[in-house]
């Protein structure tokens, strides 16, 4: 999602990365460009450096926090922010965890790839030392070009673990275990990424 720098949008439009150019897709939303068959009209073009990328998916159905495919945590669907996202901690010193997160398209399938940031809040007690802020982006890499099945976590477990008993919808964020640990404190710009799904940054106020 992204919408042009002089043009700014909540939402954002749906669009492709090809090199250092943007293309402008005809869906709403990411979840309907999955469920409409990860195909779409071709709109304008712009500049990468003349767009803002935005969260892939605004509000999500779900978000699922697995710290192996056998066990997970829901998290807050309204603390999701885009890159570049300003976040609110609780505390002037916060940890984030990023993730390797799916992206459920059609059919319950897994859609695409990107980086989930969990942000959390030391000596704060749980849940809400962690239901503040959801750091999510910057890009969504398809299954078929990326090599992250092979990154040692069971995602197809993941999946039927999350459906279980229930329904998975396009949108809805399965989130792996936490790849490192990063700190950071007030008016810091903390950046954390991910090989093969680029660099996710936010500042902390």
């Amino acid at each position: 999602m992204f919408h042009p720098v002089g043009h700014p949008l909540e939402r954002g439009w749906v669009g492709r990365v090809e090199d250092d150019r943007v293309i402008h897709l005809a869906a709403q939303t990411l979840q309907s460009f999955f469920t409409g068959g990860g195909t779409a009209r071709e709109h304008a073009e712009y500049r990468l450096d003349d767009v803002r990328l935005l969260s892939p998916v605004l509000h999500p159905p779900s978000v699922r926090l697995f710290e192996d495919h056998t066990t997970f945590a829901f998290a807050n669907p309204a603390a999701v922010k885009g890159p570049g996202g300003v976040v609110h901690g609780p505390r002037k010193t916060l940890t984030v965890l990023p993730r390797v997160a799916a992206v459920i398209g059609a059919e319950g399938a897994i859609g695409g790839f990107t980086v989930l940031a969990e942000w959390r809040a030391e000596g704060v007690a749980p849940p809400k030392d962690r239901d503040f802020a959801l750091g999510l982006g910057p890009v969504v890499v398809t299954p078929d070009t990326c090599s992250l099945p092979a990154d040692g976590f069971d995602w197809a477990a993941a999946v039927q673990l999350a459906a279980l008993g229930t329904a998975l919808f396009p949108g809805d964020i399965l989130a792996g275990p936490p790849v490192e640990r990063v700190v950071g404190e007030f008016g810091d710009v903390v950046e954390v990424e991910i090989d093969g799904l680029g660099a996710l940054e936010q500042r902390l106020a």
